[in-house]
């Protein structure tokens, strides 16, 4: 059974994702994200201004009459979300830690895959993949989905993100929307990175907090590593204050320029802000792009 807590955790986002899919993301969802193609439906009778190349032969020498094949796009997705969990998750200097993020954004996509009768399914990992959920469809799944994000307690605490794209090479062979939720402390991604990149509809969302982009001036401090649990006595000194927030500057950019260069659309968020205008502004850019 699940504890209380988390019951009330998981229908609170249920609640709030859903009023936002319904009032926000209503139709913006289906027309970036579009189907595999165009699959065969029906045949009806050829009538004039048909395009000639659709006549079905066979099924017009059989009736003797002119018959041609009906076609509807083939709508249904697989979305997998790829969520980080990884130490570092678990920081946040404002209301939510970055994994609670994760997971009410995670909620937001699933739902808006499952209003449009998509699958939905998850990938949960650290430096290993913990966790893999089949996608399927169906509101129980999408709580599902949820509850493990918000519940699942990860074996380690590093990160690799680039085994948990390989991991989604071998378990998608077709092409899907996939969701990689993470804060990007990481390296060596690159490879995996493009190669699922053309594989997928892939969509990097970065999760930072805003002290992790500026350290605050606190004298000396003890800091501890999330992922190795290391603890270093720091002096947030001006100097190391400016040169880290250079070095955390540079890094941002580098990560946005390798996406860039890979043409793959990006979602900033951040804990102390709203995701859902970030949100928002990527779909409309998707839009726009799509009816040029």
């Amino acid at each position: 059974m699940l504890p209380r807590e988390l019951i009330r955790k998981v229908r609170h986002i249920e609640i709030r994702t859903k009023r936002l899919v319904n009032d926000m993301l209503a139709g913006q969802y289906q027309s970036v994200f579009k189907g595999r193609g165009m699959a065969f439906d029906e045949v009806r009778q050829y009538q004039p201004g048909d395009d000639i190349r659709l006549i079905d032969w066979n099924v017009s020498a059989r009736l003797n009459d002119a018959f041609v094949k009906v076609f509807v796009e083939e709508r249904e997705l697989t979305v997998m979300l790829l969520v980080d969990m990884s130490g570092s998750g678990l920081f946040g200097s404002r209301e939510q830690v970055k994994r609670e993020m994760a997971a009410e954004l995670a909620a937001l996509l699933a739902f808006s895959a499952i209003k449009n009768n998509d699958r939905v399914g998850l990938i949960i990992f650290t430096d290993r993949v913990e966790k893999f959920v089949h996608p399927k469809k169906g509101k129980k799944h999408v709580l599902r989905v949820v509850t493990e994000i918000l519940s699942y307690s990860p074996e380690s605490r590093r990160t690799s993100l680039d085994v948990a794209l390989r991991f989604l090479g071998n378990v998608s062979r077709r092409r899907a929307v996939a969701f990689l939720i993470s804060d990007f402390i990481d390296s060596g991604y690159e490879h995996a990175l493009k190669v699922a990149g053309k594989r997928h509809d892939l969509i990097p969302v970065s999760i930072t907090d805003p002290m992790e982009e500026e350290l605050p001036k606190l004298g000396i401090v003890l800091v501890e590593d999330p992922e190795t649990g290391e603890v270093e006595a720091v002096h947030t000194s001006r100097s190391l204050r400016r040169h880290y927030r250079r070095y955390v500057l540079r890094q941002r950019e580098l990560r946005e320029s390798l996406f860039r260069r890979l043409k793959l659309d990006f979602i900033n968020v951040r804990t102390d802000q709203p995701f859902l205008t970030p949100l928002v502004q990527f779909f409309e850019a998707r839009g726009k792009r799509g009816r040029r």
